[in-house]
């Protein structure tokens, strides 16, 4: 069990490699990382049996930018019969597993796979169960099962707490047919992956107010008007009427990069097509300056040496809040609905003492 297999989207294997090439490393993890082009995975092998576990014990799943899943195991062929038999006596030496995910790659072979795995799930968890290696236990580690084909497969583990939170990473939302764009998705699912879902009510609720940078025609607006908050748009383009028509959006012709916001809102979005830089600054700005509580940017990326790029702005970020005195939560993640691009979420953390209420109003 010397692997560790990783998910990603097509085109991002070398971004993964090099991520966490980098926390081996800092880890003191032997290994080396691979992954071909296009397939929508790769892998780090360890040189020592227990790498993989040590790397998944010392990171959070979360707070890694480019894997979307990841799991701990090993290849196993596969027959074209009597495939159950076979992955019974290759799981002989893993643990019992609470839960059973099957698992394709995002490659249009992976879709084509996704039909065997729905009929082959029911009869291999009946199996297991059997066997006793599956029991019903949301504590227990989940075994994934990641088909490359009908004859291969990764057996992998991930702890029940420390995975993605959806199969293969990929969320199951349903695009809302009254937004005005699908860019709406991508701030749905980025605030299922940074804020807690028991915490919406406290953190995404009706008496809160917002600023959309570069609003139009407003699929990001549209997901803080479903909350019930004011919002302030910025753009110079036109706004979707059924959006104006709420009465909670201010329309504002301006220029993203100059407004500020009177007084302090609670959220600030933006999915601005700029160099990630000046995205990065605006970030920093308006969690430095106070303009904002919490805030959800997009960085598009550059053509290459993408996962040095996103770290450098990071710490930069950082380092611009440390030299401010003020602390701020970072978190980075290239969502399922992202393309050439990842989603920052940054929150400033204050007292209850120091922490100011912003008026409900534009």
């Amino acid at each position: 069990m010397n692997t560790l297999f990783m998910h990603c989207r097509p085109g991002f294997e070398g971004e993964v490699c090099a991520e966490i090439s980098e926390h081996a490393a800092r880890l003191n993890v032997a290994g080396y990382a691979k992954g071909k082009a296009a397939s929508a995975c790769a892998e780090f092998v360890c040189h020592e049996p227990d790498g993989p576990r040590r790397l998944m014990q010392g990171l959070r799943f979360a707070d890694l930018i480019f894997p979307r899943q990841w799991a701990r195991g090993r290849f196993v062929d596969l027959p074209e019969t009597d495939r159950i038999s076979v992955l019974l006596e290759q799981l002989a030496d893993y643990p019992t597993c609470g839960s059973l995910w099957l698992e394709v790659l995002d490659t249009n072979d992976g879709k084509e796979l996704s039909t065997f795995c729905r009929k082959f799930e029911a009869p291999l968890r009946k199996a297991l169960l059997k066997a006793g290696k599956l029991v019903d236990n949301a504590d227990l580690p989940r075994l994934l099962l990641t088909f490359k084909s009908g004859r291969e497969v990764f057996l992998g583990l991930a702890e029940a707490d420390n995975q993605a939170m959806w199969p293969m990473g990929i969320p199951r939302l349903k695009f809302p047919r009254e937004a005005p764009s699908r860019s709406t998705l991508k701030l749905e699912e980025a605030w299922h992956h940074f804020i807690p879902r028991q915490e919406w009510d406290e953190r995404l609720h009706s008496d809160m107010t917002g600023v959309d940078l570069g609003a139009s025609p407003g699929g990001w607006t549209y997901q803080l008007v479903r909350r019930g908050m004011l919002v302030t748009a910025i753009d110079n383009g036109p706004m979707a009427e059924s959006l104006m028509d709420t009465g909670l959006v201010k329309h504002l012709m301006a220029d993203g990069f100059t407004y500020q916001p009177k007084p302090p809102v609670d959220w600030m979005v933006c999915d601005i097509v700029e160099k990630p830089a000046r995205n990065a600054a605006l970030l920093e700005t308006w969690l430095g300056e106070g303009y904002c509580r919490e805030a959800v940017v997009n960085l598009k990326l550059p053509m290459k040496q993408r996962y040095a790029e996103v770290r450098r702005l990071l710490d930069r970020i950082a380092d611009g809040f440390k030299e401010r005195g003020i602390r701020v939560s970072i978190g980075c993640k290239q969502l399922y609905h992202d393309r050439e691009e990842v989603t920052c979420h940054l929150r400033r953390l204050e007292s209850p003492a120091t922490a100011k209420k912003a008026p409900r109003k534009h």
